[in-house]
């Protein structure tokens, strides 16, 4: 066992190497200067997400299709994943992670764009849409066919997005879930938590899109409220150590041997490479995630949907990770037994850092703790559930759906009871390879991006109806 994970610790530190860091972080750059800073529109997409387009298109409102992405996206990541990224990079991974989500907001804007434009529908008439369709119907030839190349880029992410969803949507989440409840609940067991997690997933995952959606339009508004109110209580508990925890951050970006006594043993180039992985895990921009459920939504345009889909990764990384990134360092600098702990190495894993970081806090942080875990774990499951449905239905068609989600609801419960240590790693890697084709067709397609980003964002036709034909396919 020793020796697979050694394996998979190598393949992770290849695909997240510097070539990878230049295609993510060049992405966000590119698109942010192709889409005009289309992050200076947060304030008209932050009520765009709020309000309603009902004559439109699409299964589910925009805020639905919002809430089921940012069900995906504010998960584990938010929480374990910055105490993972602080152990392995120091403070300075919260920059980064930081910068990724600044920069990725154009991303996901434009990711969302052209998948909401090249969407088609089921037998049903359901909306189907992702990067797979992207690739299809993008680079279509005047006779309505794909190319070789197309279909490869299709099929590629398809595929990886399938494969991730078991590790980053089933396994990381329950493993997760498991671990806060059976730390905090002396006696329960981790089948048990398993089991539960089976069943609560089985009542909504089978119910579909529009199921999931309501779900969590109801849940995700409220755990995220509830944990930046939280985060907020212990910042101001431990406020004498803001700005110092601020300059850890800053400071360790570029030089993670100034920081706490370089206590962490960090360089540069990890603090970088931890920051944008767990950045990417977290806010999912690049990844094509997101936008296969933004297709779903009921929207008159491309535009205004991508604009609503990109509040999900300011929500996500420019808010909710800095929270906690403030919370974790701000406490590590208050207690210095936490640091101790670090050297010692009896704190080795994301969870434990975030754990003994909470548990200084008394009453309320194991509190918020455990129950943004378990909200945030699990929601995460859901919607990562949808796109690997999605993924699926377009591989192998919509019979494959039901044992799709029977072996997605088998994980999960088998990353309650002991397969979850290593889907992180897993995960890690899937992401990256998902990114690849999604971000390739993302560029290909970023002069009609920001040709029509003009038209309707920066000439003033936001309200415009796209009425162009939605093919419908036979998905039997």
């Amino acid at each position: 066992m020793d020796t697979v994970v050694e394996v998979v610790n190598l393949i992770d530190s290849l695909v997240w190497g510097v070539p990878m860091l230049v295609i993510l972080l060049g992405a966000h750059v590119f698109l942010t200067v192709r889409t005009g800073f289309v992050q200076r529109k947060l304030p008209t997409a932050i009520k765009l997400s709020v309000s309603k387009d009902p004559n439109a298109p699409g299964d589910i409102s925009q805020f639905g299709a919002l809430c089921t992405a940012l069900s995906a996206t504010i998960g584990t990541g938010n929480i374990v994943g910055v105490g993972t990224a602080i152990l392995a990079g120091g403070p300075g991974a919260v920059f980064w992670m930081w910068m990724t989500g600044i920069f990725g907001i154009a991303t996901k804007y434009s990711e969302t764009f052209v998948s909401v434009k090249y969407r088609v529908k089921d037998h049903n008439g359901n909306m189907l849409g992702g990067a797979m369709y992207a690739w299809e119907r993008g680079f279509a030839r005047k006779d309505g066919s794909t190319p070789w190349w197309a279909r490869l880029g299709a099929v590629l992410f398809a595929l990886f997005a399938a494969i991730a969803s078991f590790g980053i949507g089933a396994a990381v989440q329950s493993e997760a879930m498991c671990e806060v409840i059976t730390t905090n609940i002396e006696g329960c067991p981790a089948w048990a938590v398993g089991v539960a997690i089976a069943v609560l997933l089985s009542l909504v995952v089978f119910g579909g899109v529009k199921v999931i959606s309501r779900v969590c339009e109801k849940l995700v508004p409220f755990m995220t409220v509830c944990y930046a109110v939280g985060s907020l209580v212990i910042l101001c508990i431990n406020w004498q150590w803001i700005l110092p925890a601020f300059e850890a951050i800053v400071v360790g970006a570029f030089d993670p041997q100034a920081v706490m006594g370089g206590a962490l043993g960090s360089t540069l180039m990890i603090a970088l490479q931890f920051g944008c992985a767990r950045g990417l895990f977290s806010n999912e921009s690049g990844l094509g995630s997101a936008p296969i459920v933004a297709a779903a939504a009921s929207t008159r345009n491309p535009a205004r949907q991508a604009l609503v889909s990109m509040t999900g990764t300011f929500w996500d990384t420019v808010v909710i990770c800095l929270l906690t990134g403030l919370v974790l360092v701000s406490t590590m600098l208050a207690n210095g037994e936490i640091m101790t702990g670090i050297s010692a190495e009896t704190i080795t894993k994301g969870a434990e850092l975030t754990s003994a970081a909470f548990g200084e806090i008394p009453v309320i942080g194991p509190i918020i703790l455990v129950l943004g875990m378990i909200l945030f774990a699990f929601t995460t499951t859901l919607g990562w559930s949808y796109y690997g449905n999605r993924c699926i239905t377009y591989l192998f068609g919509r019979r494959a759906v039901v044992p799709y989600q029977v072996v997605y609801i088998l994980i999960a419960f088998l990353g309650a009871v002991g397969i979850g240590g290593i889907a992180w790693t897993v995960s890690d890697i899937t992401n990256a390879l998902m990114a690849v084709p999604n971000i390739v067709c993302v560029l290909l397609l970023s002069t009609l991006i920001a040709r029509e980003t003009k038209h309707y964002v920066y000439d003033g036709h936001l309200d415009e109806v796209d009425d162009g034909p939605i093919p419908q396919l036979d998905t039997k």
